[in-house]
């Protein structure tokens, strides 16, 4: 019999698309990968896939693998999709397929199928993941079948098959938007937020943190502590990066902070509109620079700026494991070693200030920085220096003089 792994939410598309591969004639081997996203009843959704003729059905915890391995190497580059996503699903992909081909190879399955559309971004986050880890996979996205679509053209018959099938799920035909959850961040995307009049951050409800308005009218402060980069403490306390996160998620959502409202550029050539929330991450982005601005060289901080926009565009292709990244992540992680210090925010209704920072390799020198007199730096030096560099442009101004 063939056998295949899935990625399985327990949701209404992989609960459709379990009873789908049955009958595709393929023995199911469940995974739920818990990224961190909120759930009722993990054991129930294990005990469903069971009951719902799974092979075998199993939970694999990763939220501290996901902010440590996955979340932080990507802070250090101050990576972020445009500008602005910082990434949240796109850093959770790769590793969903590496624990999957992991339970893949574990039981002997051949074949690895996930939920993703044919329109979006995580269909080849899967797959490019998938395919580096092991290149023989057979990858089944049904969403990419014809005979599929044609069978389930929209959601009312998603919800028919359960019925007919008694599949237990919580859907309706009637929802504003879909949402996609880990420990990160929460995505919203679709239904009403596909017109783009409609004010999204009005219409979503969100999961993580409170209204910028809503938030508490006297500023709350919070100390975070880096070294080599690395978010290691908060308040005082030596904390795991997965505590780190959550306890942040905590704090700066009740502050109101961390949500954007964009129209990002899809891997696959169109254009999307997705709402996000990551106030804990959005925090740390924050504190790193703080602290990068004492510690870091600026021409290496300058080169690291110039490759970031890069990191982040292959991190939302989906391009994980890949030798290029495999150099980059090399390199911040060089770059990132003196970045050791702490700072003091203060977040107040969505707003994001900074109270104090220090490092033990701070370049900032106050006797060559003060615009004071004395000081050890002498301003006789800079007429040299700037005759030197003004060079080019006296002779280029002589060559081909500029109109003015």
């Amino acid at each position: 019999m063939k056998s295949c792994v899935l990625a399985y939410s327990g949701g209404l598309d992989t609960s459709v698309i379990l009873g789908w591969l049955q009958d595709q004639g393929y023995e199911v081997h469940c995974v739920y990968v818990d990224l961190g996203q909120p759930c009722e009843d993990r054991d129930a959704i294990m005990e469903k896939a069971r009951n719902c003729g799974a092979k075998s059905s199993r939970l694999v915890d990763v939220r501290e693998e996901l902010c440590r391995d996955f979340a932080f190497p990507v802070l250090a580059w101050q990576a972020k999709y445009e500008q602005i996503y910082l990434l949240g699903t796109s850093i959770a992909r790769p590793l969903i397929s590496k624990v999957c081909l992991e339970v893949a190879r574990e039981v002997g399955a051949t074949a690895y199928a996930h939920g993703a559309t044919g329109k979006g971004n995580d269909q080849c986050r899967f797959q490019l993941a998938a395919e580096a880890l092991n290149p023989d996979i057979e990858m089944i996205a049904p969403w990419r079948i014809k005979s599929f679509r044609e069978a389930f053209p929209g959601r009312t018959e998603l919800i028919e098959y359960c019925d007919a099938k008694r599949i237990p799920v919580k859907a309706s035909t009637a929802k504003p938007y879909s949402s996609d959850e880990n420990v990160l961040h929460i995505s919203y995307e679709a239904g009403k937020l596909e017109e783009l009049d409609v004010n999204g951050v009005e219409l979503v409800e969100f999961g993580m943190g409170v209204s910028p308005q809503d938030a508490p009218d006297k500023a709350e402060e919070v100390t975070i502590g880096f070294e080599s980069g690395v978010p290691v403490t908060l308040n005082g306390k030596k904390v795991s990066a997965l505590e780190m996160v959550e306890q942040l998620n905590t704090i700066a959502g009740r502050n109101g902070v961390g949500r954007i409202d964009m129209v990002e550029n899809r891997f696959v050539g169109m254009k999307s509109r997705g709402v996000y929330e990551s106030p804990g991450m959005t925090v740390l982005y924050d504190a790193l620079m703080n602290v990068e601005q004492l510690t870091m060289d600026r021409d290496l901080m300058h080169l690291r700026d110039r490759l970031a926009p890069e990191v982040a565009e292959m991190v939302y292709y989906g391009f994980w494991y890949t030798p290029k990244m495999d150099a980059l992540f090399a390199f911040i992680r060089e770059a990132q070693k003196p970045v050791t210090g702490e700072v003091t925010l203060q977040l107040y209704k969505g707003n994001i200030m900074v109270a104090s920072r220090q490092s033990p390799n701070s370049l900032y020198d106050e006797e060559i920085a003060t615009m004071e007199g004395g000081g050890t730096y002498n301003q006789d030096d800079a007429e040299g220096f700037l005759r030197i560099h003004g060079l080019p442009c006296r002779v280029q101004g002589r060559v081909t003089p500029r109109k003015f």
